[in-house]
């Protein structure tokens, strides 16, 4: 088996071997933990990039006891992600629902296409983008940590429309603490990186 698949098949393992023994089998006590019930998330339409990106949340960590959770995404054609960056304690799975990710991995770029998975331990360098004409969409799956709540912030709450414009001290020092909190560092080229994809793949 390639690495690739072994570490893909150990993450779905550990993750839903843990979620499934936890959530819903027995506890050491032999009854189920506080916290935790079945939940239905009923269909959505698809999520809209608004030109850009945008995440919906479906899984939040407060309804798995702290093992998981899952966000929507969706980017528009020749949309640029984060700068490179990596977790401390954070591992992530990606699972594509339409159009082609292209994912950034240390040096190394790699095309999942709709259907596929990628998975990114902690500690790896990464990054993602929409090199393609069309849309976007994927869901990420967070282990170990509340992600969705760093993203929430990001995405909904430090905006212009809030008083957090683009670039403004405010802006930064507000994810300074984010990016503590939850771990997430950046390395100092990362703004080069960054700045070098968006005009090898002709980026907004």
């Amino acid at each position: 088996m390639e690495r690739r698949d072994f570490l893909l098949n150990s993450a779905l393992l550990t993750a839903f071997t843990g979620l499934s023994q936890t959530a819903f089998g027995e506890s050491s006590h032999g009854i189920l933990p506080d916290g935790i019930k079945p939940v239905l998330l009923p269909s959505l339409p698809p999520l809209d990039h608004k030109g850009s990106s945008d995440i919906r949340v479906w899984i939040r960590t407060s309804m798995t006891n702290g093992l998981f959770s899952s966000v929507e995404c969706a980017v528009a054609p020749k949309t640029m992600g984060p700068a490179p960056h990596w977790h401390k304690e954070l591992d992530e799975l990606m699972f594509v629902l339409e159009g082609t990710a292209s994912v950034l991995v240390g040096d190394e770029v790699v095309q999942v296409e709709a259907g596929g998975w990628h998975l990114r331990p902690r500690m790896i360098k990464h990054t993602f983008f929409n090199a393609s004409d069309k849309p976007l969409r994927f869901v990420d799956m967070y282990f170990n940590q509340p992600f969705e709540e760093f993203l929430e912030k990001i995405y909904h709450q430090l905006t212009p429309e809030n008083g957090f414009p683009r670039g403004s001290a405010a802006l930064s020092r507000e994810r300074d603490v984010l990016n503590e909190k939850f771990g997430l560092f950046y390395g100092a080229n990362s703004g080069e990186e960054r700045a070098a994809i968006v005009k090898k793949y002709g980026l907004k």
